[in-house]
């Protein structure tokens, strides 16, 4: 039986903006950033890499583009090929794959 394969990058997340060629090392980095940040509903955190450091911003919004649609993020990162700042969202379809549910509406929390 053959082992599954992965999904393609595009299933987990879509990039809206970039000042340079994101590789596919960098966008995992940047995918995995923005999943902690989701998970942890935290407004912003580091992200480090081999050839990357910088700061990844949760927009906290959703977004929609054709049929994709999920949670935004902003990135400033340095790299190898210098600075730069990247804008994109993580699909809800790549983040169902991960079992991660949204985190709680904001606002009034009753304890009973």
């Amino acid at each position: 039986m053959p082992s599954p394969q992965p999904p393609p990058g595009y299933t987990l997340i879509s990039v809206l903006f970039s000042t340079f060629p994101l590789e596919q090392g960098l966008a995992a980095t940047l995918h995995q950033a923005a999943v902690d940040l989701y998970r942890r509903d935290v407004g912003f955190g580091p992200v480090a890499g081999d050839v990357v450091s910088g700061r990844v911003v949760n927009l906290k919004k959703s977004l929609s583009v054709g049929t994709l649609t999920g949670p935004a993020f902003e990135a400033e990162i340095d790299t190898a090929r210098g600075s730069g700042k990247v804008r994109y969202l993580l699909t809800r379809q790549g983040l169902d794959l991960l079992g991660v549910a949204p985190p709680p509406p904001a606002g009034r929390r009753y304890l009973n």
